[in-house]
């Protein structure tokens, strides 16, 4: 009996220690963040405020310390910048997605989406959905033994969603067509002139080269199950439920193609065109900027590759350019500064504004590489030029009960290609001594 009250006394004394322990690391101010409820956008944006002002002050308060404790809360502060950066991005793009609206359906297209919706329930009246998906003017592809496509409205619900998720999606150009390739001419200069006199001969001048880059779109695909009971309830929203299961496997799968796709049966990735020391850069490579050092930034001044980074993009670009940076590489990069002293990285100003480094809007993509030896861990550039993203026009659906007992398979379907279009306009940052 005494032995046990001697671990139950234990054991309180340990949990008091480790409270007092996570108290004394977790500053009382960035506690009393945290205790407070933030339910918008703006309430994520005042805390991640507090805690960066927070980060700061413990930074220069406990420098000349560098203990254990000191490099706990400021792991700590991290952690809080972070989680709550995320779960403003969240809330950002929750906020994005519910605000799209559909389109104007005609008589025929709500024909169609009430056909879709009883065959999407009870798997009934399929032979009438290729006509009616033709009479809606959905796509000229439709054929009935090619699967079915989702109403506008559906479609519109996923693509929306896919945006919102999918950082490359806010970033680059996305252009719907209507064919399986898409190919387009970009000037490549090549005009000369020449100064004349009122009187003098015109001789020829050199024309514009012009070089052809082709794209190619390939199949991505889903297959959400839902139970039949679930589709018996009227009460389900099919769109949005679609949307929901669907937008996971699409934007992962999408989101790590345009970064490392190889353009083989996927998007091809602006990371894995040819790179080259932008110093030699030449069209149809990417060029880089190295951190200067072999495996992580430099020891000696390592925000100068930002500077770098800035600077070997032209000046064209530069307006509308965003950094592209892992979440795992970020802890490093928030502690940066440059050389008055002044931290590189900022919290955003206001709801459903990004977070900056250099004054350029940061986004997260952990398709990026991680610090090491020969890895691309940034991208600078203006993705919108510099990166094209095609969605064959058409999601497409085929419902399978026969897979599981009492579920039905959905199996869905699109077309999406993706590369680079302008290869000026994207400057990559190396792990390279």
């Amino acid at each position: 009996m005494h032995k046990t009250k001697s671990l139950i006394a234990a054991s309180a004394a340990v949990c008091a220690l480790s409270a007092a322990r996570s108290s004394e690391v977790t500053p009382p101010r960035v506690r009393g963040i945290l205790a407070v409820r933030a339910d918008t956008p703006a309430d994520k944006v005042a805390q991640i405020q507090a805690a960066w002002a927070e980060f700061k002050a413990t930074a220069e308060a406990d420098a000349k310390a560098k203990d254990a404790l000191h490099a706990e809360k400021m792991a700590k502060l991290e952690d809080v910048l972070a989680t709550t950066q995320k779960d403003l991005d969240a809330l950002n793009l929750k906020m994005a997605a519910a605000s799209g609206a559909g389109g104007v359906s005609s008589v025929d297209a709500n024909a169609h989406r009430e056909a879709f919706n009883t065959y999407f329930r009870e798997g009934t009246g399929e032979h009438a959905l290729g006509d009616l998906s033709v009479k809606a003017g959905l796509t000229t592809q439709s054929k009935p033994d090619g699967g079915y496509l989702v109403p506008t409205e559906m479609e519109n619900t996923i693509d929306r969603v896919l945006g919102t998720v999918s950082v490359m999606r806010q970033l680059a150009t996305v252009r719907p067509i209507g064919t399986s390739t898409y190919s387009k001419l970009v000037g490549q200069g090549g005009t000369t002139s020449g100064w004349v006199g009122e009187e003098d001969t015109r001789t020829e001048t050199n024309t514009p080269n012009l070089r052809e880059l082709e794209f190619t779109v390939m199949e991505i695909y889903a297959e959400p199950y839902a139970t039949q009971t679930m589709l018996d309830d009227g009460r389900i929203n099919i769109e949005q439920w679609l949307a929901d299961e669907v937008q996971i496997e699409f934007a992962e799968k999408e989101g790590a193609a345009y970064v490392k796709g190889s353009g083989v049966k996927r998007p091809r990735g602006f990371t894995t065109y040819e790179n080259v020391p932008n110093d030699s850069y030449s069209w149809g490579k990417i060029g880089y900027v190295k951190t200067g050092a072999a495996d992580k930034f430099a020891t000696s001044a390592p925000a100068d590759v930002f500077v770098d980074a800035y600077y070997a993009l032209k000046a064209g670009y530069r307006n509308a350019a965003n950094w592209l940076i892992s979440d795992g590489v970020m802890g490093a990069v928030r502690k940066m500064k440059d050389g008055q002293g002044n931290y590189l990285w900022a919290p955003p100003t206001g709801a459903g504004k990004p977070a900056t480094i250099l004054e350029k809007a940061v986004y997260t993509d952990d398709n990026m590489d991680p610090l090491g030896a020969n890895k691309f861990p940034i991208a600078f550039g203006d993705f919108k030029r510099g990166y094209l993203i095609l969605d064959r026009v058409g999601i497409r659906v085929l419902r399978n009960p026969y897979k599981v007992n009492g579920k039905v398979a959905f199996y869905t379907t699109k077309r999406v290609g993706g590369g680079v279009q302008n290869f000026e306009a994207i400057k990559l940052v190396k792990c390279e001594a």
